[in-house]
C-alpha cells in the first residue's frame, strides 16, 4: 500500500537498536552504541524493510543520539568511520536516506563544545521539525521508529505516529514488587514490534 499523497511523508529512524544491534560496553556493563566500526552491522531484515518503505514513497530520515564523543568514549574519527560503514551497507543495497541527523551532545558530557544541553538531542523533536520544513513533509502521515522511550517522546512531540522496536522480551514483573513511586510513565507507542521489518509491514498496512 503506497502513501498516495502529494505532500511527502517520512519514516524517521533511530539507529542503534533499530538498524544495528547495540553492543555490550565492558566498561559500563551496558548495551550501548557500537564503539568501533567492527562492532557495527545491520540487523537481519533491515535492508528489505527499508527497500519496501522507499518503494512505497516514504522518505527515510535517520535521527540518532550519538554522545560517545561528548562522553569521552571515542573519537569523532571513530564516529565518522561507523557512519561510513552504514553508508556502504546502504549503498550496496541501493538505499538512499534523505538525511542523516546526529546529535553529538550530552548533558553530562566531558568534551568542550559538546557538553551541556542542546536543542537537538531526543526527546527533542528538533530534527523532525527541521526535516518537515526543509522537505515540506506531512508529519501527520509520518512515523518515528525507535527502541527507547525518548524516541517515542520525540515522535509524539512532533506529531508523528510511533513504533517502538523491542528486540528482547521485557522482564516479567515481580509478583510482590512492594511499594513503588511512579514519577512518570514512559509514553506508549502506537505499536510495539520485535524488528524493523515488522514495523515496515505495519506502516504499509495502515
Amino acid at each position: 500500500m503506497g502513501i498516495g499523497k502529494v505532500t511527502p511523508a517520512a519514516v524517521f529512524l533511530d539507529r542503534d537498536g533499530v538498524l544495528n544491534p547495540t553492543v555490550l560496553n565492558p566498561v559500563t556493563g551496558r548495551m550501548e552504541s557500537p564503539l568501533t566500526p567492527d562492532d557495527f552491522h545491520l540487523v537481519e531484515g533491515v535492508i528489505p524493510a527499508l527497500l519496501r518503505l522507499l518503494s512505497n514513497g516514504y522518505l527515510l530520515v535517520l535521527v540518532s543520539n550519538q554522545p560517545n564523543f561528548a562522553l569521552g568514549k571515542c573519537s569523532l574519527e571513530i564516529l565518522a568511520a561507523i557512519h561510513r560503514k552504514l553508508l556502504a551497507e546502504l549503498d550496496r543495497a541501493g538505499i538512499t536516506f534523505t538525511r542523516f541527523s546526529y546529535c553529538l551532545h550530552h548533558p553530562r558530557g566531558v568534551t568542550p563544545g559538546y557538553a551541556g544541553f542542546c536543542v537537538c538531542r531526543k526527546p527533542s523533536p528538533w530534527f523532525l521539525l527541521r526535516a518537515r520544513d526543509d522537505f515540506q513533509l506531512s508529519l501527520a502521515h509520518s512515523w518515528m521508529i525507535g527502541d527507547q522511550p525518548t524516541d517515542i517522546r520525540c515522535g509524539r512531540a512532533a506529531g508523528v505516529r510511533t513504533i517502538r522496536v523491542v528486540s528482547n522480551p521485557l522482564p516479567a514483573p515481580s509478583s510482590n514488587p512492594g511499594p513503588k513511586l511512579l514519577l512518570h510513565a514512559d509514553p506508549a507507542p502506537d505499536y510495539t514490534v520485535p524488528n524493523l521489518l515488522e514495523a515496515a509491514e505495519i506502516i504499509l498496512a495502515v
